[in-house]
């Protein structure tokens, strides 16, 4: 791999390694794979000190769906920012928050008619879950504490979030820290059997939920899932049939029904929310992530008049709901999600994506009959391509090869962020990327495929 200058971007570097501890990484990686400090970003693209750019393939974690320093958000926060910039929320409001509040009842599936803002999608889900817990409790059911998620899901990393997350690093690590959730086969579709349908493996699944609650929904307060695409768990993806059913059940088993929309939310999937797709309404729905257009975190759990008004009463009760933030409603990010949801109503944005998510696929299709590939996923704007040993059987490589690395290596020296999900190269790129501009993004991905799969 081609090393990065002795410049600005090895002195950064070299200062950034000497202090700082980043995010799901191991340091000690760094020995050889270059941190890369950035200077500015413009649209889709990433540039570093020393002038090379990266085309920002996952949308810097899933969050800048507009492009990076978009004019529109950001003149929005430069005013924002010399009338207020933050104040406490508990007995204040400000413009801000309650015009996002509105707007986002407004958007959202109907009789989520109540928004609780948090501060990132982990904060959410903690929200929900204890939103939920503490509905029943308030409503004489204390007996109702536990969860149920799906296998392979992931909604966070604060102890609440992983409790109910299937990542197996995870649980293995901080399973003495964590709650025990009930864990419902996933409608993954990657799973099904030759010749079963997508919807097929949801209906399949589905008969499995409902024997679960036949046997658990007294003790059960919520299902929760990532609806459409599993993605931290590999990008893995299913039928809407099964949210559809999913809502039936929860309503049969008096459970509730928890959208962890935090990243397939705000157009990802081809609609604006992904419950949409099956016509559908949660009870509870978590959103982070694109809200922003990625300028600032911010999150928000939208949910029923019903579940607000079993919290609703004489302070003595002892039933007002539990759970702060000092940043809540932030009036920096609200402006900026306002900001953000103003593009969607100004402009065509679901129409252009559609358009791009065709060209994506036109350009993947190839990898189809890789001998090395086993499938070729994708739901509106994400795309996924899974990488396996052997096609036939499909066997996975094995972790500690890492060949996912590879394809990280080659983006970055061929430049672009390409950031795979252990042996699944995936594309989530910002809405504002080009036909052009995909074309080179698949291209870069697709030779560092073939580089990864080199014996």
């Amino acid at each position: 791999m081609d090393t990065l200058p002795a410049s600005r971007n090895a002195a950064l570097a070299a200062r950034d390694l000497a202090v700082v501890w980043h995010p799901c990484t191991q340091m000690r990686d760094h020995e050889s794979v270059p941190m890369i400090p950035i200077a500015r970003g413009e649209g889709v693209w990433l540039y570093d000190h020393d002038g090379r750019r990266y085309l920002d393939a996952i949308s810097s974690w899933w969050t800048n769906i507009f492009g990076h320093a978009n004019p529109r958000i950001g003149a929005a926060l430069k005013q924002q920012l010399d009338t207020l910039e933050h104040v406490i929320f508990a007995g204040f409001t400000h413009d801000a928050a309650l015009e996002l509040a509105e707007a986002l009842v407004r958007i959202a599936p109907p009789g989520l008619e109540r928004v609780f803002f948090a501060d990132n999608g982990s904060a959410a889900v903690e929200v929900a879950l204890k939103m939920s817990f503490h509905y029943w409790r308030n409503l004489g059911r204390g007996d109702k504490t536990r969860f149920v998620a799906l296998t392979g899901s992931y909604h966070g990393e604060t102890l609440g979030a992983l409790s109910v997350s299937d990542v197996a690093l995870y649980r293995e690590t901080y399973a003495p820290l964590l709650l025990t959730p009930i864990l419902a086969p996933s409608p993954d579709a990657y799973a099904r059997a030759p010749g079963e349908s997508w919807e097929a493996v949801a209906e399949r699944r589905l008969g499995e939920l409902r024997a679960i609650l036949e046997r658990h929904a007294h003790e059960i307060c919520a299902v929760i899932v990532e609806p459409l695409v599993q993605c931290a768990g590999g990008m893995r993806m299913y039928h809407p049939r099964y949210l559809a059913g999913l809502r039936a059940l929860c309503d049969a088993f008096e459970v509730h029904f928890i959208a962890d929309e935090i990243a397939v939310g705000f157009g990802r999937t081809g609609t604006l929310f992904a419950c949409e797709q099956a016509g559908v309404a949660p009870d509870f729905m978590c959103l982070s992530k694109g809200l922003t257009g990625g300028f600032l975190p911010l999150s928000a759990v939208l949910t029923s008049s019903r579940v607000y008004e079993a919290f609703y009463a004489e302070y003595g009760s002892g039933k007002a709901f539990l759970h702060s933030h000092s940043y809540t409603g932030n009036p920096l990010a609200c402006r900026a999600a306002l900001a953000t949801l103003e593009i969607f109503r100004s402009e065509p944005v679901l129409e252009r994506n559609r358009a791009l998510a065709a060209r994506l696929a036109a350009r993947l299709a190839p990898l189809a009959d890789h001998p090395h590939v086993a499938e070729v996923r994708q739901t509106g704007m994400i795309a996924a391509v899974e990488l396996v040993r052997d096609k036939a059987t499909r066997t996975p490589w094995p972790a500690d090869e890492r060949r996912g690395l590879r394809v990280y290596l080659h983006g970055l020296e061929h430049g672009a962020l390409l950031r795979p999900l252990g042996n699944v190269v995936y594309f989530m790129p910002p809405y504002v990327i080009t036909e052009e501009e995909i074309d080179f993004m698949v291209g870069v991905a697709a030779a560092g495929i073939e580089r990864a799969v080199a014996a």
